[in-house]
């Protein structure tokens, strides 16, 4: 790695820590700001977590089932396959995707209409076009420095332009059902569950053993002074962005298999609900800090809440409320945790 130069502001460190409570990164003259240690982060997630699932087993029917079980885990799968994804491009210090929904949408049409080919030729072409629709955006934000939130939001109006020509306005249907083996139970859980956590472990690897996810908490921590030591800014975006819609892929190629068909309105709510559980989990929207294994933990807190709001009969514009809620009290207190750090 490329070693920076002492003289410059906000150096970056050849050694890396990418912990939370340390990662490399720029150093300003008044200090970097205090974080709270990574343990008190998951202590604090897996409280609340547990108060949330305490609370409405008593308050609330048909929480304790094992069908229920089964319905929050299938629905913190979905949320949580592509909110790990995510947790990369937040890190790497490119915010947030507003397209998510939309490439889910678009994934999902692909993979139906492409059964004919057979079931894995499906899965590839699908996952191309995931990652491909991503690693787009992520190359103009990484290479030509665009806001990623005005990008992702005229991404997500072409996107979904492009599924509504795609599909005529009308619902895709498959021509076989060869994706119905994606429905499987394996030992009673739902296999995007164990998609789950074969994503989460990936992904938390590469961002603690590998170049690529060192790299990433340092151009997180400060872009400026990454690309002044030398490191590869670009390529480490569009590394980020593709797993992302890697990820993406995956949630919509479930999505797909689990509603048996696809419409223009298939990804509805998958945005904010990645995004919510990428913050919840502890992931600094600034980059340079955060966990794929406490994202999980944010996607399951996510899930509970979705489904004890379902299960008292509260419409889904009071479920968005709710979230909204929550994401922009986790905001607040990063935010007011992050200014007393520079005091």
């Amino acid at each position: 790695m490329t070693t920076a130069d002492d003289s410059t502001s906000g150096a970056v460190s050849t050694t890396p820590d990418p912990s939370p409570s340390g990662a490399g990164g720029a150093a300003s003259t008044d200090g970097p700001p205090r974080r709270w240690p990574a343990s008190a982060v998951t202590a604090g997630l897996a409280l609340l977590l547990l108060v949330l699932l305490l609370v409405p087993a008593v308050t609330t029917p048909r929480f304790l089932t094992l069908d229920n079980a089964r319905a929050i885990l299938a629905s913190a799968a979905f949320v949580g396959i592509t909110s790990v994804g995510a947790t990369m491009v937040m890190i790497a210090g490119s915010g947030v995707s507003l397209a998510t929904s939309q490439i889910a949408t678009v994934v999902a049409m692909v993979f139906l209409g492409t059964q004919h080919l057979g079931l894995w030729v499906a899965l590839l072409i699908a996952l191309a076009a995931g990652v491909a629709l991503s690693a787009a955006q992520g190359a103009v934000i990484g290479f030509w420095n665009a806001d990623p939130i005005v990008l992702t939001i005229a991404g997500g109006f072409a996107i979904g332009g492009a599924a509504t020509w795609f599909s005529g306005g009308t619902t895709v249907y498959p021509a076989t059902r060869q994706f119905e083996v994606l429905n499987s139970t394996p030992l009673g859980l739902p296999l995007a569950v164990y998609v789950l956590l074969a994503v989460t472990v990936l992904v938390e690897w590469t961002l603690r053993r590998t170049t690529a996810g060192r790299q990433m908490y340092l151009v997180g921590e400060n872009r400026a002074a990454a690309r002044a030591a030398g490191l590869p800014v670009g390529r480490v975006t569009v590394i980020a962005w593709a797993v992302s819609g890697a990820c993406v892929a995956l949630t919509g190629i479930f999505l797909a298999s689990f509603h048996t068909s696809a419409t223009v309105t298939l990804g509805g709510t998958l945005t904010l609900d990645a995004i919510a559980a990428v913050l919840v989990g502890g992931t600094a929207i600034s980059g340079g800090h955060g966990s794929a294994v406490r994202t999980l933990g944010g996607a399951v807190l996510i899930a509970v809440i979705s489904d004890v709001l379902l299960l008292r009969g509260y419409s889904t514009g009071v479920q968005i409320l709710v979230k909204g809620v929550l994401v922009l009290a986790v905001v607040i207190i990063v935010h007011v945790r992050a200014t007393r750090g520079r005091r």
